[in-house]
């Protein structure tokens, strides 16, 4: 990993030297936009040179500050840091940001980033979005970033946002445990996945209301492999095609998908309801595993003072950029926070598949731990514990900043399901799971959590996980 991080101040001492030849052209206004984000974040990274006296005056803790958060945000090249899917690592890597404004007010951001684990896991990707400049004030939807008491907060824009992507997942370490809510810690096997996603998805809103049109078409390239965990057999030695479908062959998707979600913000933005509906087709190409799934995903988050402004991700940011709108990244406080907030969710979702066809198990939902995605259900189960196409879940959350420290206390409980049919899709024998743990805050946001999970028949679970986001990025391509 050495290697790979070390690139990021050879970056950095490469457009220093340029920008020594071209400090006269710039002066003049011949200057790059590319040229200029990179002299910028040069100067933000030594503080005596922004200065410009000798000697300057005295380093602070304040510098030092200043300098780990343009290594982690700044802009046009940054550190990357995030958590690949559970059982796969920490994975550190870089990531450049750029953007351009054109004449007709609509804005073009790129970000393209690589990240790798120890444990050989790694992830690459492009994606670029576009969307038009706000012009008025016409907002809809939720607190988008941390306000300020001098502006309004803003929200989401009326202007439609579009997507173009290109990414590709390489994970050594996912397990699998037989298809559905009964199966046994003991049939524990092991597999490798590499899956390749390139599409177009985009944002339409309908009205002033939070209500929007989403649309997604994306190209599938899953690959998979035997497992690097020595001590769990592969998943070829225990099951077969008829107990994993998908696993004898391989196959490329074609995924069209279209919903409605609904996005007020209530109350002076102090209750926000995330409400979507979603219907996803998966068409393979020359193998028996087309399917459909719907999704139905209920959820309601209430401030817990009246100090506290919600905050949500920006469908405008890439996911290493947290700054869609302005030129740079909010400043991360340190001051007293007051963040926190109580959610409710439901969650039910089902698959099924055409005649002469199956859901292959790669692309099934799981509860257990954390999912492929990294979220987590039933946390104080083993990672990917239960996988079936079908899913349910209901969730309560509570979770709050500690003052005048970016950490916070957190607290959810989980009832939830792996059922094999749609029939099951109720609320009868769900399984529960608690966890309370740490959770670290950056601008406004919890990006780091550290808990402890218990509740559950298979004892307990302690999980570390760092967001794979930016502050208030938009979220990757879902891998199921």
């Amino acid at each position: 990993m050495k290697p790979r991080l070390s690139l990021f101040p050879a970056a950095l001492l490469i457009a220093q030297l340029s920008m020594t030849h071209t400090t006269a052209s710039a002066q003049g206004g011949n200057e790059s936009r590319i040229h200029s984000d990179f002299r910028r974040e040069w100067l933000e990274l030594h503080p005596c040179q922004q200065q410009l006296v000798k000697p300057c005056s005295t380093f602070t803790f304040g510098h030092l500050a200043g300098i780990g958060q343009t290594l982690v945000l700044g802009q046009p090249l940054h550190i990357a840091v995030g958590s690949l899917a559970p059982q796969n690592g920490f994975a550190p890597g870089l990531a450049f940001v750029e953007h351009k404004d054109f004449a007709s007010e609509r804005r073009l951001t790129f970000n393209a980033d690589a990240v790798a684990s120890t444990k050989l896991s790694w992830r690459a990707g492009t994606y670029l979005t576009t969307y038009k400049l706000p012009q008025s004030n016409r907002t809809i939807g939720v607190v988008m970033g941390t306000p300020t008491s001098k502006q309004k907060s803003p929200s989401v824009l009326v202007s439609p946002v579009f997507n173009l992507y290109a990414e590709a997942t390489s994970l050594n370490r996912l397990y699998f445990y037989g298809l559905g809510q009964n199966t046994l810690p003991s049939g524990i096997s092991s597999f490798g996945l590499t899956q390749t996603i390139a599409g177009a998805s985009a944002i339409i809103p309908l009205n002033r209301h939070g209500i929007s049109f989403t649309g997604e078409v994306n190209g599938r390239v899953p690959q998979l492999r035997p497992g690097n965990d020595p001590a769990v057999p592969t998943i070829a030695a225990l099951y077969t095609e008829a107990s994993a479908p998908g696993l004898a062959q391989s196959a490329a998707f074609l995924q069209p998908g279209v919903g409605i979600q609904v996005q007020p913000a209530l109350f002076n933005n102090r209750l926000r309801l995330h409400y979507l509906a979603n219907f996803q087709y998966f068409g393979a190409i020359n193998a028996p595993y087309t399917f459909r799934r719907w999704t139905a995903d209920i959820g309601h988050e209430f401030a817990l003072n009246r100090k506290v402004t919600l905050i949500a991700a920006n469908p405008q940011n890439g996911p290493d950029s947290c700054a869609s709108v302005g030129s740079a990244c909010p400043h991360i406080s340190t001051t007293i926070n007051n963040e926190g907030s109580i959610s409710l969710r439901l969650l039910l979702s089902g698959s099924a598949a055409n005649t002469k066809n199956a859901v292959p198990f790669y692309f099934d939902p799981t509860t257990g731990g954390s999912n492929i995605d990294g979220n987590p259900i039933l946390a104080s189960y083993p990672d990917y514990r239960f996988r079936s196409p079908n899913v349910v879940l209901l969730r309560g959350t509570a979770e709050h900043s500690i003052p005048k420290v970016p950490l916070g206390v957190y607290f959810s409980a989980d009832a939830a399901k792996s059922p094999l049919t749609r029939s099951g899709i109720d609320f009868n024998g769900l399984r529960t799971s608690y966890s309370a743990g740490l959770t670290v805050h950056a601008g406004g946001l919890p990006l780091v959590y550290l808990l402890f999970a218990w509740g559950g028949n298979e004892g307990t679970h302690t999980a570390f996980s760092i967001s794979n986001t930016l502050l208030g990025g938009s979220p990757r391509p879902s891998l199921f």
